[in-house]
């Protein structure tokens, strides 16, 4: 473990929760050897991942914590009441905040001056660069070779498909980088934009100067996580910019087995894989059409047995290669990924 960053996860009465505590959990999965300690009032004693649940700063600095991440996301993304004495205690014991909620704490008039008095940093993940432009045709220059995870619905597990393809093609020996674009990538990866925070005009040049940086950072594979769904009713914009401005030579497309509708929009039906397919591929960008290479399917509320045959007939359906990567490895996904897009450089 880094000496210069010991996290302490803040997951306040979320820690067992899968959608609120995602950033938690993605972490753990990612960066496990980081987290010392993760804070759960409601589950004190007990342990995640290995990492002990403790009840309050109190109790979590003789882990020696550097850093407190915000592990959660809350609705609106604001802080709950109950959060202000955490985070008031968290930085007056000089514990920087890294904070991924569209509340700012850099401009909170209590927290701000406490941080300064103590030497408490605090990093809010979401927020963009005061320079970000529309697209000026560098994404089309990245020698590497760029792939963007997209997906039927949100929350599906976008930010992990591509985390876990970047895992194998690691394992491989293949110079690939993950390109975060939301705050639990960026707590994972230790840089990035939130592009959910940025201005609408905006949101493909950020893309854009992502693949670019992602390049500069070594990367042959730039595996870009994804947001929001281009059939969702509330956050398709975000998905059009990040493929607009993220130039991708190859899709991933992300499913989770067995749903139908939007998830939170009663009556409104999901399309079909191969309606999800040729929806994605004919919107890509003018300048350089993208083909979907593989289905990525999210099993985890199926068997076994079951999840191999929801796989199976996700390659009937589309004719594409099909799997779980979570579940049964990323090696085919992989697979067909460089089939669509090699050679990488």
């Amino acid at each position: 473990m880094s000496a210069e960053r010991r996290l302490l996860i803040l997951a306040e009465g979320f820690s067992g929760d899968p959608h609120y505590g995602k950033t938690m959990r993605g972490v753990l999965r990612y960066r496990r050897d980081d987290v010392v300690a993760i804070l759960d009032s409601t589950r004190a004693g007990e342990d995640e991942e290995g990492a002990p649940i403790v009840a309050d700063v109190a109790a979590a600095l003789p882990h020696a914590p550097t850093v407190a991440l915000v592990g959660v996301a809350t609705q609106g993304g604001r802080f709950p009441p109950a959060w202000r004495e955490i985070l008031r205690d968290c930085v007056t014991n000089g514990i920087g905040i890294d904070n991924g909620l569209h509340q700012f704490l850099r401009d909170d008039p209590e927290l701000a001056p406490l941080a300064r008095a103590s030497g408490a940093t605090l990093t809010d993940l979401r927020r963009p660069p005061d320079d970000l432009d529309v697209p000026s045709g560098a994404n089309l220059d990245v020698p590497g070779k760029i792939v963007l995870t997209v997906g039927s619905d949100c929350a599906i597990g976008k930010m992990t498909v591509s985390l876990e393809l970047d895992r194998e093609a690691h394992a491989r020996g293949i110079a690939s980088r993950f390109v975060p674009t939301g705050q639990t990538g960026i707590a994972i990866a230790g840089w990035g934009l939130s592009v959910d925070a940025v201005i609408a005009d905006f949101i493909a040049g950020a893309a854009e100067r992502l693949v670019v940086e992602g390049s500069e950072r070594g990367g042959d594979l730039l595996l870009v996580e994804g947001q929001g769904s281009i059939t969702h009713p509330a956050y398709s914009g975000v998905t059009l910019g990040l493929i607009h401005g993220s130039a991708p030579h190859a899709y991933v497309l992300c499913h989770m087995a067995g749903t139908t509708e939007v998830e939170g929009y009663d009556g409104y039906p999901l399309l079909s894989l191969p309606k999800l397919v040729a929806l994605h591929e004919a919107i890509s960008l003018t300048r350089r059409p993208a083909a979907v290479a593989c289905i990525a399917l999210n099993t985890r509320h199926l068997t076994d047995d079951e999840a191999r045959a929801a796989i199976a007939a996700a390659e009937d359906e589309t004719g594409l290669v099909a799997d779980d990567p979570v579940r049964f490895g990323a090696g085919r996904l992989l697979d067909a990924v460089l089939a669509r897009v090699e050679p990488l450089a």
